[in-house]
């Protein structure tokens, strides 16, 4: 079996979410025999189709452009048996890069009209691949791809044999979310085998695809925080992750939401341990970080047994957790105080570091 796999992500490797799902579908495809060519159409000219209809009349089955998409992609989209697109949701639907794309599979079918039932269609000019969908979004509900759906339903009917759609998909690269989210791929490798020898998605392999990845209360806020860091500082989301910016939390309360989601349980191996904040100034409370190598419970208040108790201004300990005060500095400079088991201070970039 031929497939044929169009990434229509701009991003490039490690930042794409796309491409994150569309390497775990592959993998699957493979393990299951499918002779697989992955295409990144970022890479290749593909121009837009101008509805000339040279593709109907003067050559047909052939477009009037000389580009990738003619010499190159529609051939293979053609031959193959499977033919995926992934794109990312932009305004609630594929991308313009898919969009053109799947313009230029025009040739693909013939120009007379075709009745059945109360639906007018154009016939096939020839064989065409079965079609799978892939797709993620920022937004956490899954009803955000509805449109996207639709349109792929109409267009394809029996021919679409698979639609992955993944929500609260930028979430996915947090450590918090780790677990979950390689259930998540390895369903989608799942998913990709079976497509490969059923030419479709079980019910159960969908749901595990689907679940959800956090709460959404959570994610809402954490994203919110992330965007006012972006804006506040000046920079792209991909210049914050590349330069080491950390998300800056306003609130006691976003504090222990963001250490919650930072923290890495790898390197919380054997531990037990209760960290305190006690925070002065115009942003001012307590609260509590429970850690271990089983998880992470955070809280609002002070602890009854706590290991370690951070006493600072609020905004002292922020400089510091965004990397922009040296901790150890501030400390022998008085700036703030620690009672208790210090060794956890030297180790709370490695719990709750980038």
């Amino acid at each position: 079996m031929k497939v044929l796999a169009l990434n229509s992500s701009p991003r490039i490797k490690g930042q794409s979410k796309t491409e994150i799902m569309l390497s775990s579908l592959v993998d699957g495809m493979e393990k299951a025999g499918a002779q697989v060519e992955v295409v990144n159409l970022r890479t290749k000219t593909v121009k837009n189709c101008i509805g000339c209809y040279t593709c109907w009349t003067k050559s047909p089955g052939r477009c009037v452009h000389r580009d990738d998409m003619a010499e190159e992609l529609f051939p293979k989209f053609i031959e193959a048996d499977i033919a995926v697109f992934a794109t990312p949701l932009y305004h609630f639907t594929m991308n313009a890069t898919m969009k053109a794309f799947i313009e230029r599979t025009l040739p693909a079918i013939e120009p007379y009209l075709r009745v059945k039932g109360e639906t007018t269609y154009h016939p096939l000019r020839g064989r065409h691949p079965a079609v799978v969908v892939l797709s993620v979004a920022g937004f956490p509900e899954i009803s955000v791809f509805d449109q996207l759906s639709s349109h792929m339903r109409f267009m394809y009917s029996r021919g679409l044999i698979g639609e992955i759609y993944r929500p609260a998909a930028e979430a996915m690269v947090q450590a918090s979310y780790a677990g979950v989210r390689d259930d998540i791929l390895d369903a989608v490798r799942v998913a990709g085998t079976e497509l490969v020898k059923t030419m479709k998605i079980s019910k159960e392999t969908m749901d595990r695809i689907t679940q959800p990845l956090g709460d959404k209360t959570a994610m809402t806020r954490a994203a919110n925080i992330f965007w006012k860091t972006c804006i506040r500082e000046k920079i792209t989301p991909e210049e914050m992750r590349s330069k080491g910016v950390v998300p800056r939390p306003e609130t006691v309360d976003d504090f222990v939401l963001l250490m919650k989601m930072a923290f890495k349980a790898e390197n919380a191996s054997g531990m037990n341990a209760t960290i305190q904040f006690d925070f002065t100034g115009d942003e001012s409370g307590s609260c509590s970080l429970a850690v271990s190598g089983n998880g992470i419970e955070g809280s609002m208040g002070p602890s009854p047994r706590a290991d370690l108790v951070v006493r600072t201004p609020f905004e002292v300990w922020m400089d510091i957790i965004t990397n922009r005060a040296d901790g150890q500095k501030l400390f022998t400079e008085g700036k703030y105080q620690a009672e208790g088991d210090l060794a956890l201070l030297t180790k709370f970039k490695d719990l709750f570091g980038r």
